[in-house]
């Protein structure tokens, strides 16, 4: 698990798994010039696409990071196909969640409300469209809202996929509930503790499983979805979520970690569902993190294993596109933001139309001459280092 952070020059990747206490950036840093508003790509599938926000409360566990609140609270942030691509659009983050980010990633030199005047593509509660439509559930890395992975919940809901985007309450910076009341990241201060990870996509995979119990109730919308066929999809502990998720839950039929290190354990009997890794160079067989090497061994079923050449940590999130908006690389040779949204729409829709629409796509079987940074693992990483 790791998180980005922002330098005094702009964007760079924080490899580090230890969240640190929001810090503000240092004074002596320049500012500079206001950026221009960042848009994000459009989606590429056929449909305009809505989005809607649902608030849930599980009165039957108490919050694991509040210990002065007796029941689990979360925002739920949901894309889909919609009539009309007409309306007002959706924010991608409030002021006070754009100031959190920022201080909390340790951003110099931009403005506070940067993020909250990024412009995105859905336009809020619009009528959905379509009828038994596949359901995909994401969630983010440790720290980050889920509206950091929207480039990727607009396009697939273009598609014609309904996405349930999970903010993790006390897990982030920021998540505001109704009344503006704010939610900061209370797991930061414990997440050195031994056991941390294992115990964090546990309360993940509970708070998925409830999501999925309440939605028919929560949105008009839900009686569209076709719920034998769910899916997850997860960047950094997020993506290791997916695992957990998927272990406790079979309504979760099939499943993709983006460049998250692991730690539920699949039972040492196999697990048959169909799972898809897909990371940077770190997550190569025998590299740094030998986490997808041990479980690799586990998957009994439908499995790949992806990894991008020039990827980064955040190459799987909208920060790489931010950092282009910045004009900044984290790292020289890194993929380029537009690049990496490319990259990770196209295997993440290819592996979700295979398994959930069981349409075969050949990307995921051999190498891809549009794709060519896409290498697929074990056999075709030989020469990339991790």
């Amino acid at each position: 698990m790791r998180q980005f952070r922002m330098l005094a020059v702009g964007l760079a990747v924080l490899t580090a798994s230890a969240c640190s206490a929001p810090v503000p950036p240092r004074s002596a840093a320049p500012p500079r010039p206001t950026p221009t508003p960042i848009t994000l790509p459009a989606p590429t599938g056929d449909h305009p696409v809505g989005t809607t926000v649902r608030y849930l409360k599980d009165a039957s566990r108490p919050d694991p990071w509040n210990l002065d609140v007796a029941a689990r609270e979360l925002k739920v942030t949901l894309w889909y196909p919609a009539e009309r691509g007409e309306g007002r659009r959706a924010a991608y983050m409030t002021p006070k969640e754009s100031e959190l980010t920022i201080k909390g990633s340790r951003i110099a030199g931009v403005p506070f409300d940067l993020l909250s005047r990024t412009r995105t593509n859905a336009v809020t509660d619009a009528e959905p469209t379509g009828r038994r439509l596949p359901l995909v559930v994401l969630s983010p890395g440790f720290t980050k809202p889920v509206s950091t992975l929207t480039s990727l919940a607009e396009d697939l809901a273009s598609r014609g996929y309904v996405v349930a985007g999970i903010d993790h309450t006390y897990e982030s910076y920021a998540t505001t509930f109704p009344g503006g009341r704010v939610a900061e990241c209370l797991a930061c201060d414990s997440d050195t503790d031994p056991g941390f990870g294992s115990g964090l996509v546990r309360v993940r995979a509970a708070d998925v499983s409830f999501v999925l119990d309440r939605l028919p109730a929560i949105w008009d919308g839900a009686g569209r979805i076709d719920r034998a066929r769910i899916a997850m999809v997860g960047q950094s502990i997020g993506g290791a979520s997916a695992v957990a998720a998927m272990v406790a839950d079979p309504r979760v039929r099939a499943g993709i970690d983006m460049d998250g290190t692991t730690y539920a354990r699949i039972p040492e009997t196999g697990f048959t569902r169909p799972f898809m890794f897909i990371g940077a160079s770190p997550h190569v067989p025998g590299g740094r993190d030998q986490s997808w090497d041990r479980d690799w061994k586990l998957l009994d079923g439908w499995k790949r294993w992806l990894v991008l050449t020039g990827a980064e940590h955040q190459s799987f999130t909208d920060g790489a596109l931010l950092a282009d908006a910045l004009g900044v690389r984290p790292v020289a040779g890194a993929l380029s933001g537009a690049r990496a949204a490319e990259l990770t729409r196209t295997y993440v829709a290819a592996f979700l139309d295979q398994h959930l629409r069981s349409r075969p796509q050949p990307i995921l079987d051999a190498p891809s001459a549009r794709h060519p940074e896409a290498k697929l693992c074990p056999a075709a990483c030989a020469g990339v280092t991790g």
